[in-house]
């Protein structure tokens, strides 16, 4: 079974990401923002890293409830820069904060996040043909343009690139490459 060439055979959980998840529409806001926070965290790291720790930031983040993070106070960043399950950085940590408050002021504007995320591709999933993975960019005029639009929202940890692994990851682009098997059967989605 072939597939994407960032894929490790000896890492089950990259294999269970890439074959379930990776690149599958998303239309959940929950969801949504749990990709905003972690793609932001992995920042500088490996998205190993993050997977790896993804079942703590649930925990720790109150099952990525906007409404809850929005609200986290001195106290509660504390007790987050304190657990060992999370990446322990104080900067992402805020940015989880500011980016819920700005999250729930675009589910009021657009009356949901999905709505607002999928304009920006017309409610259609952008279908990549990349045959192998050096052609995938880092980051194109899309992600660019969201990025300055949640920056200028108050969002924070969401530059290009950061943008483009989100896009990618909640499947408003299909980057799988043409060879993965992933590829034709994300596009029936």
């Amino acid at each position: 079974m072939i597939r994407c060439g960032w894929v490790p055979e000896d890492k089950e959980l990259y294999i269970q990401y890439h074959d379930q998840e990776w690149g599958v529409p998303v239309h959940d806001d929950r969801t949504f923002f749990e990709f905003l926070i972690l793609e932001g965290a992995q920042a500088g790291l490996s998205w190993y890293t993050v997977l790896r720790k993804r079942e703590a930031y649930r925990q720790a983040f109150d099952d990525f409830d906007p409404q809850i993070v929005a609200q986290y106070d001195e106290a509660k960043v504390a007790e987050l820069l304190a657990n060992q399950g999370i990446i322990r950085n104080k900067l992402k940590i805020g940015s989880a904060i500011k980016n819920a408050k700005a999250f729930l002021q675009i589910q009021t504007e657009w009356k949901s996040f999905d709505r607002f995320i999928w304009n920006y591709v017309d409610n259609k999933p952008i279908v990549n043909n990349f045959p192998k993975l050096s052609d995938v960019p880092a980051s194109t005029e899309l992600s660019e343009r969201i990025s300055k639009d949640l920056k200028k929202r108050g969002m924070s940890f969401v530059g290009t690139t950061i943008i483009y692994s989100f896009l990618q990851a909640t499947g408003i682009v299909n980057d799988h490459t043409t060879d993965c098997y992933r590829y034709k059967e994300v596009q029936k989605l």
